[in-house]
């Protein structure tokens, strides 16, 4: 067995092991054996990041924006040029295929780092104007101040850019905390951050949920940020509702994929089983509930059994995989549980089952007959699992898509514009694809509704989610 990797984590310019020198194990989940230990932080911990968050926010607060864009300029250079060891970090941290992680997720970072990079000069507020007889008001945005932020598992590099850059664009500084399961590229990213910030501006804490906890219910932050689930977002509001911080959610999804009869079949059950599949369906807008018009359940269930009995997972070296493995044991065991208590009139077209012993590869799997009130349709699964129910006309396509407790993404497939058009304003999500569904840019939003959680992330809205507002106004007689 070769030596265990260390993590540490990155407090004020500087790698540390935790204060009381405590470690998690982390697991690579293509194979199921550690590789790597991380620090179990604790108080002490998130106390020393806060510190340094802190006393760097005032001069990082005072940079002028050109600086910030060419700080983050920089950034998104150096990780280009460290592609090839991001993307062999990140593979070993999440399972993920080596190509398709250097082609569908390092140029989306770069990219969205140099938008926000473009963001910061234009951190401005309304023109000055006299609303009242001798008096001048302007209104200036501010950045909040010191960010807690906790990145997911699913995508840890690509959440992490999420995370940092708009934030720091805007001027706040930032402590972050990857997954307990992932933290490995989170820490490499701070080794090339650290090479272009001032110290305390970008702090990285390794640590389980409780650390995250820690740094929520912190004195310091101005605001908490975190991607995960329900559970976890409801937790952060009601931490954060003490002192009254700012709090930004993006939680979980069940997005709907409605497929009307007038659709192109074949091109549709190819982009809709990519965007189900794609990370083994680990992503909060994968297209993993569809709902297809009773006209054509029969045959489209037909082709996207055969695609995804087609498709293919497997270890990260091999090419021909279109995903990895589940991110962890327990998660394993949340999928398999969902197939596990299928009720008796739901159909496994295709799939069903782990995939091999080593890692936690599950099959790419269909599911057919299913009700509006079943577990696996109401309930995220997170995994290479999609589901199909027939419906039969437009209402009850809007009903039963909008009948969960989601509202994240969904896609409508249709050649009828004006039937597209209803739809997008019928459907109770952040985003609406039409004949597509999963692209994201970063000019665009991306954030739900209802148990979604609120905030949005990429795009103007997102930056200017880490800002503050001030009115100010001046006499004009002085």
């Amino acid at each position: 067995m070769s030596e265990l990797r260390t993590l540490r984590n990155y407090i004020n310019g500087e790698f540390r092991d935790a204060a009381d020198g405590r470690t998690t194990d982390v697991v690579n989940p293509a194979t199921g054996e550690v590789y790597a230990t991380a620090p179990l932080s604790a108080a002490a911990d998130v106390d020393a990041a806060m510190a340094a968050a802190a006393a760097a926010f005032p001069a990082w607060r005072d940079t002028t924006p050109s600086e910030r864009q060419k700080a983050l300029l920089k950034i998104a250079d150096a990780i280009e040029a460290r592609a090839d060891e991001l993307v062999a970090v990140e593979s070993e941290n999440t399972g993920k295929p080596l190509g398709l992680t250097a082609s569908e997720e390092v140029p989306p970072m770069v990219d969205q780092i140099r938008f926000f990079a473009g963001a910061a000069r234009l951190l401005e507020g309304r023109s000055a104007g006299e609303y009242m007889e001798g008096l001048t008001s302007i209104v200036r945005r501010e950045p909040v101040g010191v960010c807690a932020q906790v990145a997911p598992w699913n995508y840890p590099m690509m959440m992490a850019v999420w995370k940092f850059a708009p934030a720091i664009a805007a001027g706040n500084t930032v402590v972050l905390k990857p997954s307990d399961t992932t933290p490995a590229s989170t820490v490499l990213l701070a080794e090339i951050l650290g090479g272009i910030l001032p110290d305390g501006v970008f702090n990285v804490i390794c640590g389980d949920r409780d650390t995250g906890r820690a740094m929520v219910e912190h004195k310091v932050p101005a605001m908490a940020s975190i991607t995960g689930s329900v559970r976890a977002g409801m937790q952060v509001a009601e931490s954060a509702s003490k002192d009254v911080k700012r709090v930004h959610l993006e939680l979980g999804g069940k997005a709907p994929v409605v497929v009307f009869s007038d659709t192109d079949i074949p091109k549709a059950v190819g982009d809709i089983s990519v965007a189900g599949f794609f990370n083994a369906g680990q992503d909060c807008t994968a297209a993993t509930r569809v709902l297809v018009q009773e006209s054509i359940h029969d045959e489209f269930v037909a082709a996207l059994t055969k695609a995804a009995a087609d498709t293919k997972t497997g270890q990260p070296d091999d090419e021909d995989v279109l995903f990895g493995p589940l991110n962890n044991a327990n998660q394993l065991k949340q999928v398999s549980g969902f197939i596990e208590r299928l009720p008796s009139h739901a159909k496994v077209e295709t799939g069903g089952h782990r995939v091999g012993e080593k890692g936690f590869f599950y099959a790419p799997t269909v599911v057919s007959g299913l009700k509006q009130d079943d577990e696996i349709i109401q309930n995220e699964v997170f995994g290479p699992v999609i589901t199909v129910q027939s419906f039969t006309d437009e209402d009850q396509a809007v009903e039963w898509a909008n009948g969960v407790e989601y509202a994240l993404a969904s896609s409508v497939w249709t050649k009828n514009h004006g039937r597209a058009m209803r739809m997008s304003k019928k459907l109770d999500f952040g985003c609406v694809w039409i004949n597509t569904h999963i692209p994201l840019v970063a000019e665009m939003p991306h954030g739900g509704f209802k148990k979604s959680g609120y905030g949005k992330d990429l795009s103007a809205y997102g930056f200017e989610d880490y800002t503050r507002i001030k009115h100010v106004m001046t006499s004009l007689e002085g």
